[in-house]
């Protein structure tokens, strides 16, 4: 726990005093994309990690986000920071239909109706003219600022990206050690046995897909304004929901911070494949991210947090049995020193 706590802490003060150490607009940008991978495969823990129903049609609510806030900034003019917070709530809302739609299956066939109705959103959007078709949307950059949400650095949206991935964290942690974080587990582990002792296993489901609709739709209104454009192809691709589950699985579904270190590992190699291979290797990404979920399946499925865990474990095991046999050991010479003595005793008599 004291290591742990440590790492936490080291995490924390490397991440606060980075935009200060670094002045590099290049690597700002990639603190940033790292961060908003984190938070999505965060948003997406808590239904998939938590309660165990393995979406991969979470593009839909990112998209939902990003469009909810992008066509109330151009057709209303509302503030940006409005329209983020009802991207969340419309991505809620709209979750009780996907949930309605794709929980009554289990298993495999749950992941691939969560597939379906995410290529259904990305077909509607992509032939909605009054959402830009597949055209899509520019943000105007008329105004800038806090109030805005548009800025000319980089630095200020790796703020912005930090505070939202610390609340969807936070939100987590609560959510962990509420009774909603035992019902989540217990429908994820047993879920006839929750069952049993009177969960009600369909509506938890449901509230486990509306916290993270809710902050699934934040991250895309997040990256909305940070790019100032979407279209269907940027936040509503499947491959954009295969990276938020994978972004959790590699780090550790169930756990807390297994997305952030997911994110960081992913991030990274998308970078690296985009400069090796350029314009050439497009798709290289996705072949990395399948057979890293291969790996991960096979030899790590509890991912790598899973992984420090049990390293962790086998080392306490090995010092515990060290110890245990250095007792042992004592009370044996303990014995071999008192057997003189006994034999002298009864010599006398």
């Amino acid at each position: 726990m004291k290591r742990t706590t440590l790492l936490l802490g080291a995490a924390a003060a490397v991440a606060l005093v980075l935009p200060f150490a670094v002045k590099d607009a290049y690597w700002i940008n990639l603190a940033v994309l790292a961060l908003m991978a984190a938070q999505m495969g965060a948003a997406w823990n808590l239904v998939g990690g938590y309660a165990g129903q393995a979406s991969l049609g979470h593009a839909a609510f990112y998209g939902i986000g990003a469009y909810t806030s992008t066509l109330l900034l151009i057709n209303f003019g509302w503030n940006p920071w409005l329209g983020m917070l009802a991207g969340g709530l419309v991505a809620a809302i709209l979750s009780a239909v996907f949930g309605w739609s794709c929980f009554r299956l289990k298993g495999h066939y749950f992941t691939m109706a969560t597939i379906a109705v995410a290529e259904i959103v990305q077909i509607v959007f992509t032939n909605w003219d009054y959402a830009g078709t597949a055209v899509g949307l520019s943000i105007p950059m008329d105004r800038q600022g806090l109030a805005a949400m548009v800025f000319s650095d980089k630095v200020s949206y790796y703020w912005l990206a930090l505070a939202l991935l610390a609340l969807t964290l936070l939100a987590t942690w609560a959510v962990e050690r509420s009774f909603l974080g035992f019902y989540f587990r217990a429908i994820k582990d047993e879920p006839d046995a929750a069952r049993s002792v009177g969960i009600d296993i369909a509506r938890y489901k449901q509230v486990a897909l509306s916290l993270s609709a809710f902050f699934t739709a934040i991250g895309g209104s997040l990256y909305a304004q940070k790019e100032l454009y979407i279209d269907p192809g940027s936040v509503l691709s499947t491959a954009l929901s295969i990276k938020m589950a994978l972004v959790s699985i590699l780090g550790g579904v169930g756990t807390l911070f297994g997305p952030v270190i997911g994110s960081v590992v992913l991030t990274v190699i998308e970078e690296l494949s985009r400069s090796t291979f350029g314009g050439s290797g497009r798709g290289t990404d996705t072949v990395i991210y399948a057979g890293l979920i291969v790996v991960v399946a096979v030899f790590y499925p509890s991912g790598i947090v899973g992984w420090f865990r049990e390293r962790a474990a086998r080392r306490q095991a090995r010092r515990d049995g060290d110890s245990a046999e250095q007792l042992r050991a004592a009370a044996r010479d303990a014995s071999a020193l008192a057997a003189p003595a006994h034999e002298s005793t009864e010599a006398s008599l």
